[in-house]
């Protein structure tokens, strides 16, 4: 069993500007299918369009924004739940004055593509 506070968790830079991670769950624990991490996305930030090789699972505690797909752009705000099909090109736009912060999981390996 594994339990912490995520405060307690270091808070590592994704080389994404505006973007900080929180591994809270990972292999380091002992998991072996997915990994969950705290993602905080500052005010009027972005990532880039990106894709991973399995499906991507998000809970948005705290913030608005937007996710942005090849065609579309869907509101988020806190409470929001995404599922994001593997392969599916998105992006994560913070269009509030507060951070956007949420929690996702992804299966191991979670290799991003550009």
């Amino acid at each position: 069993m594994y339990i912490k506070n995520y405060r307690e968790i270091p808070v590592e830079q994704t080389g994404v500007e505006g973007l900080t991670a929180r591994w809270a769950i990972n292999a380091t624990q002992g998991a072996t299918n997915f990994s969950m991490r705290l993602l905080e996305l500052e005010p009027l930030k972005s990532t880039p369009m990106h894709q991973h090789a399995s499906e991507h699972e998000i809970f948005v505690l705290v913030g608005k924004g937007e996710v942005e797909t090849e065609d579309q752009v869907y509101p988020i705000r806190d409470g929001s739940v995404i599922y994001v099909a593997p392969n599916e090109v998105h992006k994560f736009n913070n269009t509030g004055a507060s951070i956007l912060r949420m929690v996702d999981a992804v299966m191991f390996p979670s290799k991003v593509t550009k």
